[in-house]
This record gives C-alpha cells, sequence and structure tokens, in this order.
C-alpha cells in the first residue's frame, strides 16, 4: 500500500523546474530597479550608483533540518526548518521534551524567527528557557498564574540581559519574534511575542491560537505612538513590521517608559488552555508558514497527513513543501507536537490516498498525450497550469493540488521517459 512518501524521490527533478520557471521574475521583482538613484534620475559623473543588497536569492537554499523525540508521558515531535529563498537563515529552534527534576513531566518547546541577522534569534533560543525558570516560579503544584508571570519575567529578563551582552559584544542591530509553549501534566501555556504563531488543535479543530502582534493592530499601534514612534506601511516608523519583539533596542529607548511600554515590547502575551484527552496536535511555526496557510487550513492539512504517514519528520517536510509551492519567500520553521490523542494511521485514507495517486498519474498522463497530439512541447510548467485547472476530487484538505506536487511531478517524468523517442539498432553507436 502506498503512502504519501510516493514520488518524493523525483523532488529535485521538480526543484530544478521550479527554480528554472520563477527565479528570474522573482529576481526581477526583489532586485530590479533599486539603485541609490531616484527613478528617472541617473547618476552624476564619476559617482557610483548604489546596490542595496537583497534579502532574496536567485534559488532558494532547500536542505531541510529535522529533528525528532518524544517524552516519558506519550508526547511525539519533529522539527522542520529550511532557509528557502532568503538569503540568510535565521530562524533558531529550542526542543525540550523533558525539563528534568520535578519537571520531568514538563516540556518545552519554542520557535524563534530573527530578524536583521541571526545573532539575537540564536542567542535567546539558547537562554530564555533558562531566564524563565530562574524565576523559581515554576514547580511541581503547577499554578497557573506563577507560571505565567515566570514566563513574562522570564522573557524581560533574557531581554535585558540580551541588551548588555549586546553593547558589550558591538552586535549590529537585530531582534527575534519567539513562540512558545510549556506544557505541564495539566495545562499548555502559549507565549507568543510577535508575528510567529501557535496553533492547537483537539478533535480535529483549530482549538486555540495566539494572536501575531503587528504595528497596525490598535492596542499595538497606541503604545507605538505614546512611546513616540508611528505606524506607517503598516510598520513601525515605516521600517519594523513587528510591534513586540526580543532585542531590536534601537526602538526602546523612550525615557520614563518600563520596556513593556516602548515602541517594541519584549513582553509575550501569556495564554493558557486546559488539557484534555481530546488534544491532537501542537504547532508552533514562524511567519514563512501562515503568510500561505490559514490556521484551519494547516489544522486540517497535518490532521489528514497524520492518518496517512508514520513520520512526523516527514508531515513537517510537507508542511514546508506546501508553503514553499504556494508561495512563501521566507524562511520557513515548523514544531509538530503529537499528543496521544492523535490521528492514528488509517488503512482507509491509506486507499484513498493510492486511488487519489493513481488518479493524479492518470491525468498527467492524459494531459500529456493531449499536448503531444496538438504538436505543443508537453513541459511541466504546462502540465501543472491544465491541471491546477482540473476538478479533482479527493485532495488533502487544506492543501489542495499543491501538496501532491510531488505525485504529480513523478507522473510527468514517467511519462516523458515514456515518450522518449527510441534509437534504431545500430545508430546508437558502435
Amino acid at each position: 500500500m502506498r503512502t504519501a512518501r510516493k514520488g518524493s524521490v523525483e523532488m529535485p527533478a521538480f526543484v530544478r523546474q521550479l527554480v528554472k520557471e520563477t527565479e528570474k521574475r522573482v529576481s526581477s521583482f526583489f532586485k530590479g530597479g533599486r539603485g541609490g538613484a531616484a527613478e528617472g534620475e541617473q547618476p552624476g559623473e564619476g559617482e557610483k550608483e548604489e546596490v542595496i543588497p537583497s534579502p532574496y536569492l536567485d534559488r532558494p537554499v532547500l536542505d531541510k533540518l529535522t529533528e525528532e523525540g518524544c517524552a516519558r508521558w506519550g508526547l511525539t515531535y519533529a522539527l522542520g526548518s529550511m532557509q528557502g529563498w532568503r538569503a540568510n537563515m535565521e530562524d533558531f529552534h529550542n526542543c525540550v521534551p523533558q525539563l528534568g527534576g520535578e519537571l520531568a513531566d514538563w516540556s518545552f518547546f519554542a520557535v524563534f524567527d530573527g530578524h536583521a541577522g541571526s545573532t539575537v534569534a540564536q542567542f535567546c533560543s539558547q537562554h530564555l528557557l533558562g531566564h524563565i525558570l530562574a524565576t523559581g516560579e515554576i514547580g511541581a503544584e503547577d499554578d497557573p498564574e506563577k507560571v505565567k508571570g515566570a514566563i513574562i519575567e522570564g522573557f524581560l529578563q533574557t531581554d535585558k540581559h540580551l541588551h548588555s551582552v549586546a553593547r558589550r559584544e558591538g552586535w549590529e542591530r537585530g531582534g527575534t519574534t519567539v513562540v512558545a509553549t510549556l506544557i505541564s501534566p495539566y495545562y499548555i501555556y502559549f507565549a507568543n511575542c510577535g508575528d510567529s504563531r501557535a496553533m492547537l488543535c483537539r478533535s480535529g479543530q483549530v482549538c486555540f491560537s495566539t494572536e501575531d502582534h503587528k504595528p497596525y493592530s490598535p492596542l499595538e499601534k497606541e503604545r507605538i505612538e505614546s512611546a513616540g514612534g508611528s505606524v506607517s506601511l503598516q510598520r513601525i516608523n515605516g521600517s519594523l513590521a513587528v510591534s513586540r519583539a526580543l532585542g531590536d533596542f534601537s526602538y526602546k529607548g523612550a525615557e520614563n517608559r518600563t520596556p513593556s511600554q516602548q515602541m517594541v515590547s519584549p513582553e509575550p502575551e501569556v495564554c493558557v488552555v486546559e488539557r484534555s484527552p481530546a488534544d491532537e496536535f501542537l504547532v508552533l511555526a514562524c511567519d514563512g508558514v501562515w503568510d500561505t496557510i490559514s490556521n484551519e487550513e494547516l489544522c486540517a492539512f497535518i490532521h489528514n497527513r497524520l492518518q496517512v504517514c508514520t513520520d512526523l519528520r516527514d508531515v513537517c517536510t510537507q508542511v514546508i513543501d506546501l508553503c514553499l509551492y504556494k508561495g512563501s519567500l521566507d524562511n520557513i520553521s515548523i514544531i509538530l507536537l503529537c499528543f496521544p490523542g492523535a490521528p492514528q494511521l488509517s488503512a482507509e485514507a491509506l486507499h484513498q490516498e493510492a486511488e487519489l495517486e493513481d488518479l493524479l498519474e492518470s491525468k498527467v498522463a492524459e494531459i500529456y498525450d493531449e499536448l503531444c497530439a496538438r504538436g505543443e512541447e508537453p513541459d511541466l510548467l504546462s502540465v501543472l497550469t491544465v491541471l491546477a485547472s482540473t476538478v479533482i476530487p479527493g485532495l488533502p484538505p487544506g492543501g489542495g493540488i499543491q501538496s501532491k506536487r510531488n505525485c504529480i511531478i513523478s507522473a510527468y517524468y514517467q511519462q516523458r521517459e515514456t515518450h522518449k523517442p527510441t534509437v534504431p539498432n545500430g545508430l546508437g553507436g558502435s
């Protein structure tokens, strides 16, 4: 019985074609016309036109970092991360399935999405949990108010320590958003600072998700303006696209204001959800995921994939590929946490997956033959374009046709091989 892994061996072929068809458009859009001279103005004699380095590559970096593990109380998890189209990889993470000691049944996970460099994200990924635990307010009694206070204080202390280190080391400006979860035997604590996001799925539906911190949100905008800043182009002072983050100290200089009252606040929004046997899985991801897919779509897609894939790393990889195919130009990082109640491998779902892949293979063959009959070159882009306008029943919910591109590309290259002209005997060489 085939699973969602089918066709993955053809991925490099598709990636080469994907890059070939899109790199010129992306490069032109993000790099073209970005010189130092104004529009219609020529640089003066002897002057060199300033070239602003693009934050995007001509070709995406597609190598993926994956990680997996488990906790003794039944949690399993996987991480997937990819640089993508960005010029640098600025995402970091921290996965601690068991804290140890009296907190051996507690777990901590976090995604750090850096900006203007990776230094701050890397530093915070190494120190945030330590500052949270150093408050001494987290213990076996699992008092939600104490735990919430410890998380907030841990963020503030991390930012304070980061500031002193940044001044001492002469680091360049930079910051990081953070989304984290602390899981106890009774509660799930969510901490969000910025526009990365956490989502909890229960009984097949989105049960909870964090709110993104954007400068144009009414309460965030009010704080920014009170601290002497402005919001234009949906950014702080027309520049920074998030209103809460660790680091970004050039936005934290307002006198007589607490750290949480600055233009950029390091204080996380902390929420508590009581655990339930119906809890299925929890997702932590940077905005490179959420820019292309909604909470409901991702919940449905992962719920479906867990019924046909036994390797959580494979599920994370499929989410990353889906976001790439949907147009994400950012670094992409996701942590998937599965509770004991998560969907299990299903014979029915595997059968439906096999039928879908058989249907896609036949559709690709039909399109290929039709294009050949019209005298057209059946290149990959043409086949994908025709297939995208075709009604295909049974596609993975939340994923659509993009989620089955590996299978489609495999079928395409099979057709190319089948239609390859044969060389008559005696003409193929000595």
